[in-house]
């Protein structure tokens, strides 16, 4: 009898071993982003666009107490490529607040572009005690690869310490930073687009007036004549 309540206890641990809870995965959000049904004015290549290697990986991290990066304690994990993501959310916002459809990432083979955004995130994290910090640096080149503009950013947003709520402020700081980047962006397009002239207002020929009668000049009867007598 002790026996079989052994063998009864080892087969309820190993099915409750096998039960175990799904990993929770998140998605940044790309925010309300309205689509242009036009094809816009401007062309823009975006990328590349490099993360930081510790972003490189499936696995949530978390922003300890002291500074150090953990995953997160259930190991939440990204729903897909963070890469994918970051590169998808940029895409649409750049897309809503420039109003163009003319967008690709790169390299965009046989694609032209007015404007390349260039952009590099070293950081983006959060913890339960840290708020969500996202620090880049992007640069503009124009259709010759000319630079026209490179800035260093430091963006933060508090959040509630849930993981959604992590996700979520990281998700307002990437599309505020696509914000700052299509502000930067927006001079160059207007540089770009072709000047509208108003077509000219043609008058139509004045009419010539009627000419006048030519009246001669009446001379006057002269009276001083002399009158002879005979």
């Amino acid at each position: 009898m002790l026996r079989f309540s052994t063998v009864v206890l080892l087969a309820c641990a190993s099915l409750a071993g096998c039960m175990t809870q799904p990993v929770p995965m998140y998605r940044l959000d790309t925010g309300t982003t309205e689509i242009p049904a036009e094809e816009g004015q401007v062309a823009v290549l975006l990328g590349p666009v490099t993360l930081a290697d510790y972003l490189q990986h499936d696995a949530l991290l978390q922003r300890l107490p002291d500074g150090s990066l953990a995953p997160e304690g259930q190991k939440a994990r990204w729903a897909g490529s963070l890469q994918g993501n970051i590169d998808q959310l940029l895409l649409r916002q750049l897309a809503s607040r420039l109003k163009t459809q003319r967008l690709e990432l790169n390299p965009g083979k046989g694609f032209k572009p007015d404007v390349q955004v260039e952009l590099d995130i070293t950081r983006l994290d959060s913890g339960p005690e840290h708020p969500a910090v996202l620090e880049a640096q992007w640069r503009l080149l124009d259709a010759n690869g000319k630079r026209h503009g490179s800035r260093l950013v430091r963006l933060q947003e508090e959040h509630q310490g849930s993981t959604a709520d992590q996700v979520r402020a990281q998700s307002v700081l990437l599309q505020r930073l696509s914000e700052m980047v299509a502000g930067a962006i927006e001079p160059l397009a207007t540089a770009k687009a072709p000047v509208r002239r108003s077509n000219p207002v043609v008058k139509a020929p004045a009419k010539p007036e009627p000419q006048q009668p030519v009246i001669n000049a009446i001379e006057p009867i002269r009276t001083d004549l002399e009158v002879f007598r005979f």
